[in-house]
C-alpha cells in the first residue's frame, strides 16, 4: 500500500542556506528519484510523487521514465533550489509502493527550469548542450556494446579452432596482430565542429551545399572531395554550430525526395 505523505513532518522554519554552503547545487531545482516500483504506470506514479513532494514546494514538472533502461526512475522539478534540497533531505528512504526511494539532486538543470528562468536563446543553448551529451553517451555505449560482443563468454575456449571453418585463415596460420578495434557507427560519433555529409545528389556543387549549411551560426566552409560525388565536409567555428546544423538537416529530402541526406559528425 502506498502512503502518500512522509511519516515525519517538514520543519516550520529551517536554517537559511547560503551560497557558501551550497555553491555547487545552488541552481539545481531538480530531484533525481530511483528505485521506484517499475510495474506502476507513469500517470499513477506521477500522481503519487506529486502528492509526496508538493509538501516541499511548488512543482513545475515531473518526468517519469518509461523506456526499459530508465524504468524505476523519475525527476521532480521544483521552482527553487531550496525546495529541491529540502525534499532530498526529508524524503530520502521514504517507501513508495513498498520500495524505499533513493534521492539525489540532479547534476543538470531541467528543460522546464531553464525555460522558466531564461530566454529562448539560453533554452536553445541548453537543448544543444543536452543533445551533445546524449550523442556522446550513445557513442560510448556503442563502443562498450561492440567490446561486449567481441568478448568471449565466461568459460568459452579462446581457441581459433572453435571458429567456423569458413573463417579459418588456412592450415597452420594464426593471427599475429591485435584484433580489430571497436568501430563506433557513424550515427553515434561524438560531436565536433566538422560534419560529414553523405548521399548528396551527384550534381550538387559547393554553392548548393553552402546554401543548406551556411545559414547556421558559425559556418566556416564546405569542402568537397575531388573525384567523389555525393559527399562533403562542412566546418563550423565551434561545436555548437555543428550540433545545430546536424539537428536541423539530418534526414533532409533532396531532389524532390529522390535523395535523403545523411549528416553525421566527422570521425576523429
Amino acid at each position: 500500500m502506498c502512503h502518500c505523505t512522509p511519516t515525519h513532518t517538514r520543519h516550520a522554519s529551517r536554517t537559511p542556506r547560503t551560497l557558501a554552503t551550497d555553491t555547487c547545487n545552488f541552481h539545481i531545482c531538480r530531484v533525481y528519484v530511483r528505485n521506484l516500483e517499475e510495474r506502476v504506470k507513469p500517470e499513477p506514479l506521477k500522481e503519487a510523487l506529486r502528492a509526496i513532494f508538493s509538501e516541499y514546494g511548488n512543482i513545475i514538472d515531473i518526468v517519469a521514465k518509461t523506456n526499459l533502461k530508465a524504468k524505476g526512475q523519475a525527476f521532480i522539478v521544483f521552482d527553487d533550489p531550496e525546495s529541491a534540497l529540502s525534499a532530498v533531505e526529508e524524503v530520502q528512504g521514504f517507501e513508495l509502493f513498498d520500495k524505499p526511494m533513493h534521492l539525489a539532486l540532479a547534476r543538470t538543470r531541467s528543460d522546464a527550469t531553464v525555460l522558466k528562468a531564461g530566454n529562448d536563446e539560453e533554452f536553445d543553448m541548453h537543448k544543444r548542450r543536452r543533445m551533445a551529451e546524449k550523442d556522446k553517451k550513445k557513442a560510448l555505449e556503442a563502443v562498450e556494446e561492440q567490446k561486449r560482443l567481441k568478448r568471449p563468454l565466461p568459460g568459452a575456449p579462446a581457441d581459433i579452432t572453435s571458429r567456423p571453418a569458413k573463417n579459418a585463415r588456412g592450415a597452420g596460420l594464426k593471427a599475429t596482430g591485435p584484433g580489430p578495434a571497436a568501430v563506433v557507427p557513424d550515427e553515434y560519433l561524438p560531436p565536433n565542429k566538422i560534419l560529414f555529409v553523405q548521399n548528396l545528389p551527384d550534381d550538387f556543387d559547393k554553392d548548393a551545399v553552402t546554401a543548406i549549411f551556411g545559414r547556421f551560426e558559425g559556418f566556416r566552409e564546405v569542402r568537397l572531395v575531388p573525384g567523389r560525388s555525393g559527399i562533403a565536409f562542412v566546418e563550423y567555428e565551434a561545436e555548437a554550430g555543428a550540433i545545430t546544423a546536424k539537428e536541423n538537416t539530418a534526414g533532409m529530402a533532396l531532389k524532390n525526395g529522390e535523395k535523403t541526406m545523411k549528416v553525421t559528425y566527422q570521425r576523429q
